[in-house]
């Protein structure tokens, strides 16, 4: 076999090889052998069928499936020998597949790129601290009660934070316009989930009441024919209602999975969640830190087919969350690559760097710490026994751990070598107002 290589541009590779003719034409012989053995046609007998009429009839598609398979055994026994890694699937151009010719064909593919380790030693990052107090517990079981909250009609006149049922009509320029019209619709006052103005307007409002209401949509509203427009609406008040918490009882309890314990039981519960979600959150943190300044201090040319991969996963896992693969559109034009085009980048360039870190400093997964998460995981179900049989009986899903895992110990490595500085927050600054800057 005869192999030349040359370097397109930046990652792309070409690969030009030979495969001798005899290599291929007697792989193509020795298969229509065995196909004679087994071939019945018409005015022969099984296995008598002559080798002239078995290649007139087979011989094409023979060799065909042999041409595919010597190019692809040859493109891997090439690379190996060029000793390069391919990045995704190569371009195969065939150049000379004539039968009784050397077998000629190009292959093109781009390389995984090579990473230089920076001196982790000047890495600075700071390490978070926090407990959950009982004052903490109080404010998850005031929002737990929120959640839990029913709304009972009033006769008096609609307050901030009261639910109302309105009837509602919008118009452009005295014309009524489309989505801008709702009977029967249940709005609480403060949510934000109308327009700007349109909630203010209706505080003091009883029902029964009328008002119209002169508004203007955002510049930057979804529909592009209201941007910026001047429009009204004329609200008509059916009820009014006012928020009722639920009292802290058995049925409260109950809905969270506690039958029995009461309220210490409960507050255990939800403290032992906070606790959890607070230890997460601080890890998340830390290693979001550590991942920031991998990626700032190495600057990595990146494969396309890496890239490109990796947008169609993060396309597939967003089509998923909205309910798996849709029939009759175009999956690309209604989430174009441009959507993960930035994720994606980071994560394949992550990818490269910490699988760089993992090669260069021979770190293996800790069989410990696999068990440790797989057990916290598990924590959170009503057999937790059965679900960590479930992950090692999984290879799919353990091998999720176990990558999680390794990364994990990655981080570690790197503040191992770094500045680290403790500072102490707390459950509200890592997890609450993290929560609320993400929305």
């Amino acid at each position: 076999m005869q192999v030349s290589i040359e370097t397109t541009s930046g990652l792309e590779r070409r690969l030009t090889i030979g495969v001798p003719a005899e290599q291929v034409e007697s792989e193509v012989q020795k298969r229509l052998q065995e196909a004679a053995k087994n071939i019945r046609l018409n005015g022969f007998r099984k296995g008598k069928v002559p080798m002239k009429v078995v290649k007139q009839r087979f011989g094409a598609g023979v060799r065909q499936e042999v041409v595919g398979e010597v190019i692809n055994r040859s493109f891997f026994e090439a690379v190996n020998k060029e000793s390069v890694r391919p990045a995704g699937q190569p371009s195969i151009e065939p150049k000379e597949i004539g039968e009784g010719k050397d077998l000629e064909f190009v292959a093109t593919f781009e390389v995984y790129p090579s990473v230089e380790l920076g001196d982790f030693s000047g890495y600075e990052f700071t390490r978070y601290k926090a407990t959950v107090t009982e004052a903490d517990v109080d404010k998850m079981v005031e929002v737990l009660r929120e959640q839990q909250a029913s709304f009972e009609p009033v006769e008096r006149a609609a307050a901030d934070g009261d639910q109302v049922n309105i009837d509602f009509v919008g118009t452009k320029d005295g014309e009524e316009f489309e989505g801008g019209s709702a009977q029967g619709h249940n709005l609480v006052l403060g949510s934000g989930s109308m327009i700007p103005g349109f909630e203010e307007a209706l505080v003091g409002l009883s029902a029964g009441e009328e008002k119209v209401v002169p508004l203007t949509f955002p510049e930057d509203y979804q529909a592009e024919e209201l941007q910026g427009a001047a429009v009204e609406f004329k609200v008509t008040v059916n009820t009014v209602s006012e928020k009722v918490l639920p009292e802290l009882n058995k049925e409260f309890y109950a809905k969270f999975g506690v039958e029995k314990g009461g309220k210490t039981q409960f507050r255990k519960d939800v403290k032992a969640n906070m606790v959890r979600e607070l230890g997460q959150a601080v890890k998340n943190k830390t290693k979001s830190q550590v991942m920031d300044a991998l990626l700032e201090n190495h600057k990595i040319e990146l494969p396309k087919a890496l890239v490109s991969g990796e947008i169609d996963v993060l396309r597939n896992q967003m089509m998923q969350r909205f309910g798996g693969q849709q029939q009759n559109f175009d999956i690309k034009s209604l989430l174009p690559d441009t959507m993960f085009e930035e994720e994606a980048q980071r994560r394949v360039s992550l990818g490269l760097i910490v699988g760089e870190i993992i090669k260069e400093n021979d770190i293996q997964v800790d069989p410990a710490k696999v068990r440790a998460m797989v057990e916290e995981l598990a924590s959170t179900y009503e057999e937790p026994e059965q679900v960590v049989e479930y992950y090692y009986s999984n290879r799919e899903l353990l091998a999720g751990v176990e990558s999680a895992v390794l990364e994990d110990q990655v981080v570690e490595h790197i503040l191992g070598l770094a500045k680290v500085t403790e500072e102490t927050s707390s459950y509200d600054d890592i997890v609450v107002n993290k929560t609320a800057d993400a929305e």
